[in-house]
């Protein structure tokens, strides 16, 4: 009669090796739950990363330094340079609405939290806070300008070519929480907190010019796919428990980015009263079909 009942005082192995799985299973799911997830109703106090340039001033000297004290460049790049800054200058200016000093930093650091948590994920990522923002102070700059096919005797425009160079102070503190929706809706949360800087952005820059064969005339820049990038990533994970400077984290940050570099790194500028930009993207779209045609 005792021999029919699943669980008794002494239990087979077998019986005491399922309980022994199923302890360590539910401990898992304790430490887990209690020292890295937060539940989804409550609020955690995230541990915000401000830029190393909050606190180092001579970050930004070290940047001063390198474009006030250099010698003008020999080459034809050097007025190109000086233009691009000055380009650069605008659009820092812009994206503070003309402000200066702390005024100035807060818009932008508004305008840029509103634009990411516009793209974020929703099923997967909480509210993105940005909690200070670093615009930089410098410019990328063009050396080594090259003729890479000369277009005489031939139908195919004329390609130049320079090397490009960035570094800069530029860089973003944020955090968020990671959304656990197993086995229900929003179970739980990972908080995460990150900052990230550009250490190094160098890349070769290609200009086409025109043809005179298109519908629609486009000046045509592009980036190859082959360009370095480095990124300073610092992190922490986790709201009773962390867990600091994830590597494999850093490393779906800078695939990220350079996926969105590699997408949009080719910019067409269409020629004034030669066409409108809708013809210049029906022709690019043609071509593009007819290149996948012929692969």
């Amino acid at each position: 009669m005792g021999n029919n009942y699943i669980f008794s005082l002494t239990p087979t192995f077998t019986q005491g090796l399922v309980l022994g799985q199923l302890s360590i299973l539910v401990l898992l799911a304790l430490v887990l739950k209690y020292l890295f997830f937060i539940p989804p109703e409550s609020e955690t106090e995230t541990v915000p990363f401000h830029p190393l340039s909050k606190s180092n001033p001579s970050w930004h000297k070290d940047v001063e330094e390198e474009d006030t004290d250099s010698t003008p460049e020999k080459e034809s790049a050097h007025w190109f340079n000086i233009l691009a800054r000055q380009v650069v200058e605008v659009y820092r200016a812009k994206l503070q609405n003309n402000l200066t000093g702390y005024e100035g930093i807060e818009v932008a650091r508004r305008k840029i939290e509103d634009h990411a948590n516009e793209l974020r994920p929703r099923g997967f990522l909480d509210h993105i806070t940005i909690h200070s923002v670093d615009l930089g102070m410098s410019a990328p700059k063009l050396s080594n300008a090259r003729v890479v096919n000369d277009s005489e005797g031939d139908s195919a425009p004329t390609t130049i070519e320079f090397d490009m160079s960035y570094r800069d102070t530029i860089s973003v503190s944020l955090s968020t929480s990671y959304l656990f929706n197993y086995p229900m809706s929003s179970f739980a949360r990972l908080p995460v907190s990150l900052t990230i800087s550009l250490s190094l952005f160098e890349s070769k820059v290609t200009l086409v010019p025109p043809s005179p064969a298109s519908v629609a005339p486009v000046l045509t820049i592009s980036l190859p796919q082959d360009f370095t990038l480095n990124l300073k990533t610092t992190s922490l994970m986790g709201s009773r428990a962390m867990l600091r400077d994830v590597p494999k984290l850093h490393e779906l940050i800078e695939y990220q980015v350079r996926k969105v570099l590699a997408l949009r790194g080719t910019w067409r500028i269409v020629l004034p009263g030669m066409g409108s930009l809708a013809t210049a993207q029906h022709e690019v779209e043609k071509k593009q079909a007819a290149s996948n045609e012929q692969g």
